[in-house]
């Protein structure tokens, strides 16, 4: 999936002359979390979370009256304190490089552009939901766990021992096993009605199935590995 599928279109922005005051108004009105601070022309040219304007307002000790601080906080524009590099991504780009991007960066927001133009906002909570829908989270669907050593065909005949007893599979994702070189360890939902027929498969074929946390991987790792 794109983040063209998953962003939003109806943006909220504001000028780099917008004050504290007014910003977190609008935050508040539109119940969002970031605001896309545009210049005269349309174009991006900052951004700010309402933990930027939250760091920036003052503290409730303040000895100052709440005529003054009103004052204050009025002189206060969002230029001061937004994001002047920000990181944007396109329409094409996948769902899984823009959490990537977040991680590496630690935001939670990434503007869309097209060229030079705003296109839309995608936020770390937007892409979460598109990847728990992708590994097939439901009260319905059981977790089953087989670590296999990483070589052509592997995925196949795990797929095909599922598929011969009828099982069917929600979802299929894989990732390298810590500490152990070549070892991947494969990540399969399957109907929790069909769960006790496809550990019975996958165990009958030699493989050890995961169905809860194990301190020790050793006793499930394939044989290959294990000796």
């Amino acid at each position: 999936m794109y983040i063209g599928q998953i962003m939003h279109t109806n943006l909220v922005t504001v000028s780099p002359e917008t004050t504290l005051v007014e910003a977190r108004e609008c935050i508040d009105t539109h119940k969002i979390d970031h605001l896309l601070v545009v210049n005269k022309k349309g174009k991006l040219v900052g951004i700010v979370s309402d933990r930027d304007l939250k760091q920036n307002w003052a503290s409730p000790a303040t000895s100052l009256s709440t005529h003054e601080l009103h004052y204050l906080l009025q002189k206060v524009e969002v230029s001061m304190m937004m994001v002047k590099t920000v990181m944007t991504v396109t329409p094409e780009t996948t769902i899984e490089r823009a959490a990537s991007i977040m991680q590496a960066h630690n935001i939670s927001s990434l503007p869309v552009m097209v060229g030079d133009n705003l296109v839309g906002i995608v936020t770390s909570t937007d892409v979460m939901a598109v990847l728990l829908q992708a590994i097939g989270i439901n009260e319905e669907s059981v977790r089953l766990g087989v670590l296999v050593d990483d070589r052509i065909g592997r995925l196949a005949e795990v797929t095909s021992i599922l598929k011969q007893e009828g099982v069917n599979i929600q979802s299929f994702f894989c990732w390298p096993v810590q500490g152990c070189p070549d070892i991947s360890h494969l990540v399969i939902r399957v109907a929790r009605a069909e769960g006790e027929k496809a550990i019975g498969a996958l165990e009958a074929n030699g493989f050890r199935v995961l169905t809860r946390y194990e301190q020790d991987l050793r006793p499930f790792l394939p044989q290959s590995a294990a000796s």
